[in-house]
């Protein structure tokens, strides 16, 4: 009995290296595992894990070049989309629209010249400026041709031309504004007290006859600049002629088209 119980036991004994053998083979298998773990890892995940474990036990705020990670309690990134500028839309217009512009220019065209013709002489000799722009027609006469020095009645022969202007206009609906001009030089009278009051004065003179003369008074209006809007240099003879002055503006119907300005887009470095 006692030398079967130690052939047992030596039995026993040589096959207990299977476990150590068992231990040896798993623990090999994990270290091939982690090793192809590792060398698939990406750079940058790596380097971010590394930084937040690094700010973790240190408690500092680590910075490199990945992402700033920083110890504590932090408030959650909120995504911030970038303000793009709108898109400036203008407006398409039809066939239509572009035909009733084209005749509101042709119409514009076509009184301009008629006002041309009828101050044919006035406009030869200078005295008479007459253009055409986005605003409309201006018909720019100077002073001498309508008024005495420092007086804002009409003279005789300018009556005659400023109503054959009227019959012009009367035929038209354009909305019309008169303005008044001087140069710098002072007047102090009691009926014009300065500049401002002479012209004025000048403007509604020229808008009373346009009225006389048919046209409605619903489209006139009447302003005085004084000497504040000057076309020439005052300090001439020939500037301060020039700058005496009385403006017709046939206002153009035609609206201007609003583009909306886009907005800056925000810098978001």
């Amino acid at each position: 009995m006692p030398r079967r119980r130690r052939h047992d036991d030596e039995r026993e004994n040589l096959e207990r290296w299977l476990v150590s053998y068992a231990d040896f083979i798993t623990l090999l298998f994990a270290f091939f595992v982690v090793m192809y773990a590792v060398s698939s890892v990406n750079e940058g995940k790596y380097r971010v894990l590394s930084d937040s474990l690094v700010a973790a036990f240190r408690n500092i705020t680590v910075n490199t070049e990945g992402p700033a990670l920083a110890s504590g309690t932090m408030a959650p990134l909120q995504a911030v989309a970038p303000t793009l500028p709108k898109p400036v839309v203008t407006p398409r217009r039809n066939g239509r629209e572009e035909e009733q512009r084209r005749q509101v220019r042709e119409r514009m065209r076509t009184m301009a010249q008629d006002i041309v013709q009828a101050l044919g002489p006035l406009v030869k000799d200078g005295r008479v400026r007459i253009t055409e722009g986005v605003k409309g027609v201006t018909v720019e006469i100077n002073a001498s041709v309508l008024f005495a020095p420092g007086d804002a009645n009409l003279e005789p022969g300018a009556v005659a031309a400023l109503r054959a202007v009227a019959r012009i206009l009367a035929k038209t609906d354009f909305p019309v504004t008169v303005e008044g001009h001087t140069d710098n030089t002072p007047i102090s009278t009691a009926q014009f007290p300065s500049n401002w009051e002479l012209s004025v004065v000048r403007a509604s003179s020229v808008v009373r006859l346009f009225v006389d003369a048919g046209v409605d008074p619903g489209r006139l209006a009447a302003t005085g600049y004084g000497e504040q809007r000057p076309v020439a240099g005052n300090d001439t003879a020939e500037g301060r002629a020039r700058n005496r002055r009385v403006t017709i503006l046939i206002e153009s119907p035609l609206p201007d088209t609003p583009a909306e300005l886009p907005a800056r887009p925000t810098d978001l470095s």
